[in-house]
């Protein structure tokens, strides 16, 4: 029984001490997922670090005999509460994302999550009732009695086991990359390809099928069994995004919070039908959740391996006649550039850039967590967009000048929202205290009148334009600053 005790203390230990230095390398992906449970914005940050350092509390007092029976305690605890927290959502029909292990695994909630936690609950119990008076085997006094052969093969299994943790890793962070890697390597290309000149990210992968290229027919299923053609999607004169997802991917739900805006914000310049894997109950909460309407699902990958998909989320816009109109975007990124080029490329030739004084239309962007923002909505204070490229150097000069500016703002000033149009990984290595929306293709920034970065434009309380755009370094700080002494004296 000493070793059985000592083997459950030492697995349990291992589990949440991995998904404790998990969470802790992606800080922002689990204040997320702690607010996806319903936790209010304002305690996500706490929540967010706490919990991790708790699991790694928790895993470090299983090892010794001493605390075992306390560590036991706590996880048996904290367990359950993710239990209670799960079943609570699922009851509701929503299927956050658990962000068990970080970034070295992460998934939608679901009973086998809570099968999972059950499963190591009772282990934790097994631990607290079986180990109360004698917690089992030290971990560490038995290695008194090894010899010499066998204190070179223990440290062989743990060097392998230590290889075979990082190629793990390794590979599941590969898979949950998806197209992201493909965008920045185009990305790269690009910018090489003009001497370092900036280069906005294009939804440019080496998979899909050739522009121009006729889109293959298939029929599928929706979530109610009535079969679909894509003839049936398509509406005459109006492209159509096919947008590849599966219910267990993390970054689809990025993907998936997005469509309903994407959809308010074209009208009825773009159609969208998102074609998924997996189960019919898993599809459906997922739709409840995002509020889809026109969700299609696929045996296992067959329409994806004919578009030439190798990952998700992925999508292509199909044109009006039926051909192939882009190359397939893979990843967050790539299908908010290619959603925002499109509409802004189908817009342009009719839109003449919005005058001082005009109401903002509805314009939704995302945040760097990929949710969506309305510029349209009025607020409490006026708010100067800066329309800004991490790859373009002039806007890297403007860097510190914008810290200093944030670090001396006063209530007066007004909303600094930084519209970049870089990847949210390359955005936020510049550490703005300010809201960032994410911008791709421009064509917010044209819209505005704004036909290079770095520039600048007020928008006042009432959602309209106050101010012309200002471009270049220098006018568009001039703008930031004299905002706050515009906003003091009342001038809208």
């Amino acid at each position: 029984m000493d070793i059985v005790l000592l083997m459950a203390r030492l697995v349990l230990a291992g589990i949440f001490l991995v998904a404790g230095i998990g969470k802790l390398a992606d800080l922002p992906g689990s204040r997320k997922a702690v607010t996806g449970f319903g936790v209010p914005d304002r305690f996500a940050p706490a929540v967010g670090i706490l919990l991790p350092l708790t699991e790694l509390v928790i895993g470090a007092a299983l090892v010794p005999t001493g605390s075992a029976r306390w560590g036991a305690l706590a996880a048996l605890t904290l367990l359950t509460a993710f239990i209670v927290a799960i079943g609570l959502n699922l009851a509701k029909g929503r299927t956050p994302d658990c962000h068990c292990f970080g970034q070295l695994h992460s998934a939608p909630a679901g009973w086998p999550t809570i099968a999972r936690n059950g499963g190591l609950a009772a282990v934790a119990a097994f631990i607290l009732v079986a180990g109360w008076r004698d917690p089992g085997a030290s971990s560490v006094a038995w290695l008194g009695g090894l010899s010499g052969i066998g204190v070179l093969l223990l440290m062989g299994v743990i060097i392998m086991l230590g290889l075979l943790t990082l190629l793990g890793w390794a590979v599941v962070n590969l898979m949950s990359q998806n197209g992201r890697l493909l965008t920045r390597l185009d990305a790269l290309e690009a910018t090489l390809a003009t001497g370092g000149a900036p280069a906005t990210p294009a939804p440019v992968a080496e998979a899909g099928l050739p522009v121009g290229t006729t889109a293959p027919a298939f029929t599928l299923p929706d979530l109610e069994g009535n079969s679909t053609t894509l003839d049936s999607l398509r509406k005459p004169g109006v492209p159509l995004m096919l947008l590849f997802t599966d219910p267990g991917c993390g970054p689809c739900n990025q993907v998936l919070r997005q469509v309903s805006h994407w959809r308010q914000v074209a009208g009825d310049r773009l159609g969208i039908a998102v074609i998924s894997r997996g189960s019919q109950d898993a599809n459906l909460v997922k739709a409840r959740e995002h509020g889809l309407d026109r969700v299609l699902l696929q045996q296992a990958r067959e329409v994806s391996q004919v578009y030439g998909v190798q990952g998700t989320p992925a999508a292509v816009i199909l044109r009006p006649d039926g051909a192939v109109g882009t190359p397939l975007a893979g990843g967050v990124d790539a299908i908010q550039a290619l959603v925002a080029s499109t509409i802004d490329s189908d817009n342009a030739p009719e839109s003449a850039p919005l005058s001082v004084g005009g109401a903002v239309p509805a314009i939704a962007l995302a945040t760097l967590d990929g949710d969506p923002v309305d510029l349209a909505a009025e607020s409490s204070t006026d708010r100067v967009l800066l329309f800004w490229n991490p790859g373009c150097g002039f806007c890297q000069r403007m860097v510190n000048d914008l810290r200093a500016w944030e670090s001396q703002r006063s209530a007066t000033s007004p909303v600094l929202v930084v519209v970049s149009a870089g990847t949210a990984e390359a955005t936020r290595a510049h550490g703005f205290e300010s809201p960032v929306l994410l911008d791709g293709g421009q064509g917010v920034g044209r819209r505005f009148g704004a036909h290079g970065t770095p520039a600048a434009v007020r928008i006042d309380t009432a959602g309209r334009v106050a101010s012309p755009v200002a471009s270049g370094v220098t006018a568009a700080l001039g703008l930031v600053r004299s905002g706050s002494a515009a906003a003091a004296n009342g001038h809208r």
